[in-house]
């Protein structure tokens, strides 16, 4: 494998999003109380099924890729053949069950329905109003497999499910926006291309400012200064997203709300103690 395809082929797994949720799966696992050997082979499990989704991705989307000209895409550019793509998704999806279920069969079984919530939206989910659902049931059942990994087992409060489940919307919604015009095109109705920019993007801040207030006030005891000062920020940057007068083609409420989704993100690693 030439240096050229390695780079590739990290490129093609959407390596921002699959390292978040990498990340933020194991930091909630060792903030629970997991030990360090637990949360590595959670952090490998985590990472291996965030590959195979990212490369399904790049390989069923080559023509939809290739027709609007996307130069992040290395399958859409020719670097990459969708058939190694899709065969190196496999491989990984292969690995990510080994990881997963070496965790014991309740994480495993756990992260592989979130994992195949992923590899839904690839096939297909994504083309339907349903498009979010994939979304929520996979970051919804994140604290889960955190919990999970503990010895013994335990499954999270509601309240922690109820908040991944809405950052995973957010995500979706989000994700979709850059790309709605080409989506529309290629006949990939889900849930934001039917709502437009506008109305994803208010869709998006409404449920961010739930998850925020959920994560700030379901767990027992008070949020403390930092969870407060979290909730303020968030509260801050999507009123400034979406109260002030931003030109039509400004990218500004976007951004503001990507910044405030990683303030809710902090402020579910602030509470994760309480998820034991």
């Amino acid at each position: 494998m030439t240096g050229t395809t390695a780079a590739a082929l990290v490129k093609a797994t959407h390596p921002g999003p699959s390292l978040a949720v990498m990340s933020i799966g194991t930091a909630l696992a060792a903030a629970a109380g997991a030990p360090a050997g637990r949360c590595a082979l959670l952090a490998a499990a985590l990472l291996s099924g965030q590959l195979s989704i990212g490369w399904c991705n790049d390989a069923v989307d080559r023509d939809r890729d290739t027709a609007a000209g996307r130069p992040d895409k290395p399958v859409a550019l020719g670097v990459l053949s969708a058939t190694a793509v899709l065969g190196a998704a496999r491989v990984s999806l292969a690995v990510c069950v080994v990881l997963s279920l070496a965790l014991g069969w309740q994480p495993g079984l756990v992260h592989l329905v979130a994992v195949a919530g992923g590899w839904a939206y690839d096939l297909g989910a994504k083309r339907w109003v349903v498009s979010f659902v994939p979304f929520a049931i996979s970051f919804g059942a994140l604290p889960a497999v955190a919990t999970l990994t503990l010895r013994p087992p335990a499954w999270p409060p509601l309240w922690a499910m109820v908040a991944g489940a809405l950052l995973g919307v957010v995500a979706h919604l989000a994700n979709t926006l850059p790309d709605l015009a080409a989506d529309i095109a290629a006949g990939v109705l889900g849930l934001p291309q039917r709502l437009g920019p506008l109305r994803t993007r208010g869709l998006a801040a409404a449920l961010l400012g739930v998850a925020a207030v959920v994560l700030a006030f379901a767990p027992p005891g008070q949020p403390g200064t930092a969870g407060i000062a979290l909730l303020a920020v968030t509260a801050v940057l999507l009123l400034a997203a979406f109260a002030v007068r931003w030109g039509e083609e400004s990218r500004a409420p976007f951004a503001l709300t990507v910044v405030a989704a990683l303030a809710v993100v902090a402020l579910l690693l602030a509470r994760g103690a309480a998820l034991a």
